[in-house]
């Protein structure tokens, strides 16, 4: 149960009933990290609006990757709500539960590349030990062939994750199996 009071589906009125019909609209059902901000609707317009824009804007990072880093920054955050999540995510591109489960328990034993490898690295580094990035760890990633707007996507969507991992620890926003199914990927 989560930490402070949330307001559900059938109970949201004005302006929390339209966001919650938006967020319905556009991704299929409503998450309860969206459903935590419902005592501030607009933080939760705010946050979906930069989700979708980090998550699902073109770039040249796949939706697969994307995941991947939700995932990689959450596991080493702790943060079961995201793991699951992305994770669900994540394996509606794979369809492998067995090469999932080996990806949660350690991207590295995963056989990706070295080129997707260290982007990984780069947002694990970011959520554990960030005063240690340098110059050279952002040279060597471009070695790889990613450009610094790779990169800035890539701290974006890792920063973002730690973001929202300390919402669902801190507030106590728990999830259920169907909960995490059923989202437009």
């Amino acid at each position: 149960m989560p930490y402070i009071k949330v307001i559900d589906e059938n109970n949201a009125e004005g302006k929390l009933k339209e966001v919650y019909n938006e967020i319905i609209s556009s991704r299929g059902k409503l998450s309860n990290i969206m459903a935590i901000h419902s005592l501030l609707p607009d933080t939760m317009i705010k946050h979906m609006d930069l989700y979708k824009s980090i998550m699902f804007g073109k770039s040249n990072l796949s939706r697969e990757l994307k995941e991947m880093i939700a995932v990689v920054v959450s596991k080493a955050n702790n943060c079961d709500y995201c793991v699951n999540h992305h994770a669900e995510a994540l394996n509606f591109y794979w369809k492998d539960d067995k090469k999932l489960q080996q990806f949660i328990n350690d991207f590295r034993t995963i056989p990706i590349g070295d080129k997707l490898n260290i982007l990984l690295r780069y947002a694990e580094m970011l959520t554990i030990d960030s005063a240690n990035i340098d110059q050279s760890f952002i040279d060597e990633i471009k070695t790889f062939g990613w450009s610094d707007e790779d990169i800035l996507l890539t701290n974006l969507i890792a920063s973002y994750f730690n973001f929202v991992n300390r919402i669902a620890l801190g507030l106590g926003v728990e999830f259920s199996e169907e909960e995490v199914k059923g989202y437009k990927y």
